[in-house]
């Protein structure tokens, strides 16, 4: 028998809910067969079994939030054999459990005494819980309420029984909690309003902060703490990239069904750059530096959720044309929340496009544990001097380093710039 836990389902997450369980006790279980449906601040995926048998006792009841490494299920292995072990692999490294870590909102699930429960059978009694009624309707999930939305309700004073739940069956999720505590969020995640009326001449509002932008905010406030980060800048002129990419523009969207951006050029010149400087294509790993071979190029996408890196596995081996189908999948995918674990893990080096908001400079922060991100800002005609001393209108972009200089001093980082600036400039 295996217990099957919560994995690390990426690299900011210390916590999931079960959102769905697929399997019932009794069931039989097929190996890489989903067992049940897991969603996390930023990743909705599906849970599979790494043994064939038959599924064991529901410990985690469905729709409850428990931290990682808790005792989910149990899997008796075909045969009946004892089998040490449990499902889902834990990343580590900052993006990852530990150095964005969030407090617990609640007691982890694996203090609390382990028994049967079927996935839709009545949550455990707690002690003085009077907002949680037993349901006669087995379906109806509306008043289940987990312990993290159980603390987050009564921190702020909010009567659960006036909540519409956008879980399943009706269920209230953490999220739509501190949609009712926050009101309307702005894309960023904060309140477009105050949580409560402010006082009549108050200088101010306070803002309450969704669960995502307050995790952003702790592993941007560890990488800052962690990570002695450099920042330099390099000029180039992409006009041969803007015109060849106003060439195939069209023709590309017939063929391959996808728009054609400057961004899949960008990545593709990095990973060239990253083959000759591959220390930049590091992470650093408890107190040991890794430099991986494979490049898995994490892109950052802005969503109305916040901030997430889904991560181009292997971006060395794609084309332009399969950079921009992997880039579009993911971004689509990122902003509906349905990026799977294996897409968020292992990232090695950061871009980000912050030129598509029209940022013509910028210092990006360091996506520990990671040790470097690269910016492409706004591509601007400008006139500038070229050869002969004769001045041009040309499209130039600033491209922008951040480096943890644990890592790499400024000589290599320069060295990176200067070669990734060639690579631009020789596209036409």
């Amino acid at each position: 028998m295996t217990i099957v836990k919560m994995p690390q389902l990426g690299e900011s997450v210390t916590e999931g809910t079960v959102i769905q369980w697929f399997k019932q006790p009794g069931d039989p279980v097929k190996l890489d067969e989903p067992l049940c449906e897991i969603e996390t601040e930023k990743v909705t995926a599906e849970l599979p079994s790494e043994f064939e048998g038959t599924m064991g006792r529901i410990l985690v009841p469905q729709g409850e939030t428990v931290d990682i490494g808790t005792p989910l299920c149990e899997v008796i292995a075909a045969g009946g054999s004892r089998v040490a072990g449990a499902v889902g692999a834990a990343s580590s490294g900052s993006w990852s459990g530990g150095p964005m870590a969030i407090p617990p909102e609640e007691t982890p699930a694996a203090t609390a005494p382990i028994h049967a429960t079927a996935p839709d059978a009545p949550p455990r009694p707690q002690p003085g819980d009077s907002q949680r009624p037993v349901r006669s309707n087995p379906d109806d999930r509306s008043r289940y309420y987990s312990p993290a939305v159980m603390r987050l309700a009564g921190e702020h004073g909010i009567d659960l029984s006036t909540i519409p739940g956008s879980g399943i069956g009706g269920r209230i999720t953490r999220k739509d909690v501190e949609a009712a505590i926050a009101g309307p969020k702005d894309r960023y995640g904060a309140a477009t309003r105050p949580a409560a009326p402010p006082q009549a001449g108050a200088p101010y509002e306070v803002v309450t902060l969704s669960a995502t932008r307050r995790t952003i905010a702790e592993h941007l406030t560890r990488s800052n703490v962690e990570a002695p980060q450099a920042w330099t800048m390099v000029e180039c002129d992409v006009s041969g990239l803007v015109a060849r990419r106003n060439r195939e523009k069209e023709e590309f969207v017939r063929q391959e069904g996808v728009d054609l951006t400057l961004l899949p050029y960008f990545a593709a010149a990095v990973c060239e750059a990253l083959g000759a400087f591959p220390m930049l294509n590091s992470r650093w790993e408890g107190n040991e530096l890794r430099r991986y071979r494979a490049l898995n190029i994490a892109i950052a996408v802005a969503t109305e959720h916040g901030l997430v890196t889904p991560v181009l596995k292997n971006a060395a081996e794609l084309s332009v044309a399969g950079l921009a189908h992997r880039i579009a999948d993911l971004v689509q995918r990122a902003h509906a929340r349905k990026l799977r674990v294996e897409d968020v893990e292992l990232g090695t080096f950061t871009v980000n496009n912050t030129g598509s908001f029209g940022s013509v400079a910028s210092r990006p922060i360091v996506n520990v544990p990671q040790v470097a991100i690269v910016t492409m800002e706004r591509v601007v005609k400008r006139a500038v001097v070229i050869d002969g001393d004769a001045i041009a209108i040309r499209s130039m972009v600033n491209v922008c380093l951040s480096f943890d200089h644990r890592a790499l001093d400024g000589l290599e980082a320069g060295e990176f710039l200067a070669a990734l600036k060639a690579k631009l400039e020789a596209i036409n």
